[in-house]
């Protein structure tokens, strides 16, 4: 469980800082089947603590926070570049931050700020996003004994909470939200879950709505639950069958099997149980294997009086101590102990025997040995589970959390990826009909793309998304999707407004990898509509009107005559209104021809208009 499990000690993890990401396939390319968790209490671990150089640029309120690299020193970045995530990115598609409580149906509390005050969270999301893999934060239940389903029960309030997450999903930029809602489980009484659980669900698929409307995943993170039919113990409150549909992740958190008392932390076998019930009411591509990063270490007995410099809290039945995975092969070390692999839960176990001698308070002498027992997985451990990934073709491994694995068993969790990656994707993006990437507004251009194997093999049959990016935003839309003809191949006419970015995307299967293609920029030339006479009497006003397309307020307009093979302003300039539109005016006095132009500027950019030849009687 993820809100009542806090490790003491700092987590060891860092993070990545990739300045070019590319899109091309990778030779040996592993399936991309890890995500974790990164808590709020360790972020500075996550991301080494870094500072913007200063700047004589102070930033522009709203503008969107960056992370190039310069902003940061050589040194900053080389640290970031080899960081955990940087290194382990290969094998992963997203991150969740563990970062939100859900307090009351208005107000999610960022934990973030409370565990790094001096650090602004905007900074940390920008060189997150530099990392390539999509942000997907966690909210836990925030709220009292039975407060949550007593808000889901009124369907105002539940409307209400759903509006509160999908505004910080937008806000913020993220890619979804994953739901940690542990309260139903282990603070409600299980007496409560049949009443909640269909409460549950229509918060589920009314989230579902909306963050889908947005283009947005639902990820939901839960204890294990058995096929009903078996009628053994399981949180059923969390409908996994009703909620299928609606979710695009479920992460089973297949660790704590063992709390209280000393035992395995996640047995294989009841493990493997609760995935294949998963994956009977879901697609596997939805469902993940929690991977625990920590042991436990309980007390078993205890023989004799300790003294009093023994540690506080010595006693049988006493909560167990965590540690961290990596700490492991240490801890046993110290603890004199030889650890055994356990092949029936696939975990590592051993007990040991601390010996504490000193004096009671009354100054006695006095001793006792505490026998104790230990519990944790390792890389063979990870081995089996991931081979679970492989069996079932899952959509991977959750690790509570990242980073607290021993290398060696990050090194297993790599072996299984490489050994079942997928098929890479070769995926090109071509702009035809235009010259220069540059189109004039309301003309039509073709987007076209090619996707092959590495071997330059067609692939046929595969749906492709055609997403776009406009000018000063920062996230990318999908506009269409097509599939590829016998030749690999789509092709689309197109027609924008205003400028914008492109690209193609593929989703993932277990036999193809997820591509995105080159990004292609075209530039939209505005179109200028003009009114005006053809011939005019002499000391008789000239009008002309007209409108910039797409609409543009504010551009300074002027009116321009040709002398002597010169272009010479004349008359008032103005200004283009709320509709693109503006009016000039000028009078010719001298009977003839006159040769006119509009001429724009907007910003940067001028725009002139063709001659305007004018017949004055």
């Amino acid at each position: 469980m993820h809100s009542k499990f806090r490790i003491a000690t700092v987590l060891l993890l860092c993070t990545m800082f990739s300045f070019a990401l590319t899109s091309s396939a990778v030779e040996n390319q592993p399936r991309t089947i890890v995500s974790g968790w990164i808590p709020y209490y360790s972020v500075k671990t996550v991301l080494p603590f870094i500072k913007k150089l200063p700047t004589s640029n102070p930033p522009v309120a709203g503008a969107p926070v960056t992370c190039e690299p310069s902003e940061y020193t050589p040194q900053d970045i080389a640290a970031l570049n080899a960081s955990y995530l940087f290194t382990n990115k290969d094998l992963m598609k997203e991150v969740m931050p563990f970062w939100f409580s859900l307090k009351s149906p208005t107000f999610i509390r960022n934990d973030y700020l409370t565990g790094n005050p001096s650090w602004p969270m905007a900074d940390t999301l920008c060189l997150m996003r530099k990392t390539g893999l999509k942000i997907i934060p966690t909210i836990t239940d925030g709220t009292n004994k039975l407060v949550l389903s007593g808000y889901l029960a009124n369907p105002q309030i539940r409307t209400t909470i759903v509006n509160t997450i999908v505004d910080l999903v937008n806000k913020n930029g993220f890619d979804g939200i994953d739901l940690d809602f542990e309260g139903f489980a282990f603070v409600d009484p299980n007496t409560t879950w049949a009443k909640t659980a269909p409460l549950w669900v229509s918060f589920i698929k009314e989230l579902s709505v909306q963050l889908h409307a947005a283009q947005k995943l639902l990820s939901v993170s839960t204890p294990y639950v058995f096929n009903p039919i078996e009628k053994q113990k399981g949180y059923t409150v969390y409908a996994w069958a009703e909620i299928a549909s609606s979710i695009d992740r479920l992460r089973i958190m297949t660790y704590d099997y063992s709390v209280a008392r000393p035992g395995p932390i996640g047995p294989i076998a009841w493990t493997e149980k609760t995935l294949k019930y998963a994956i009977s009411i879901m697609p596997a591509s939805k469902v993940f294997i929690g991977l625990p990063g920590y042991g436990r270490d309980w007390i078993t007995s205890i023989v004799g009086t300790c003294p009093t410099n023994a540690p506080v809290g010595l006693k049988v039945g006493s909560r167990a101590a965590t540690f961290k995975m990596n700490y492991a092969n240490t801890k046993a070390a110290i603890d004199k102990a030889i650890p055994v692999f356990d092949v029936k839960n696939s975990e590592v176990t051993y007990s040991y025997v601390q010996t504490f001698n000193g004096l009671t308070s009354k100054g006695a002498a006095t001793s006792c040995a505490v026998s104790r027992t230990v519990w944790y997985q390792n890389d063979r451990s990870y081995t089996e589970r991931m081979n679970l990934v492989a069996k079932y073709q899952l959509g991977g491994a959750a690790l509570w959390t990242l980073g607290m694995e021993d290398p060696t068993a990050t090194t297993a969790m790599r072996n299984v990826a490489l050994a079942i990656a997928p098929a890479a994707v070769k995926n090109s993006l071509t702009i035809e009909n235009v010259e220069s990437k540059t189109v004039n507004y309301g003309d039509i251009f073709t987007l076209k793309g090619v996707l092959t194997l590495k071997d330059n093999l067609p692939i046929a049959g595969l749906e492709v998304s055609i997403e776009m990016k406009r000018e000063a935003e920062t996230a990318w839309t999908t506009i269409a999707a097509l599939t590829t003809a016998e030749d690999g191949s789509i092709s689309t006419p197109i027609t924008i407004g205003r400028s914008a970015a492109f690209r193609l995307t593929t989703t993932g299967t277990w036999e193809r990898a997820e591509s995105t293609s080159n990004e292609e920029f075209v530039i939209v030339r505005p179109k200028l509509i003009l009114e005006r006479p053809s011939t005019v009497q002499h000391g008789r006003p000239i009008h002309i009107t007209g409108k910039i397309l797409p609409l543009t307020t504010g551009a300074a307009v002027m009116l321009q005559r040709k002398t002597a093979g010169k272009w010479q302003n004349i008359g008032v300039s103005t200004v283009t209104d709320s509709n693109g539109e503006f009016n000039l005016e000028t009078t010719e006095v001298t009977r003839g021809i006159v040769v006119l132009r509009v001429q724009i500027i907007n910003g940067e950019q001028e725009i002139i208009s063709p001659e305007l030849s004018i017949v004055v009687r």
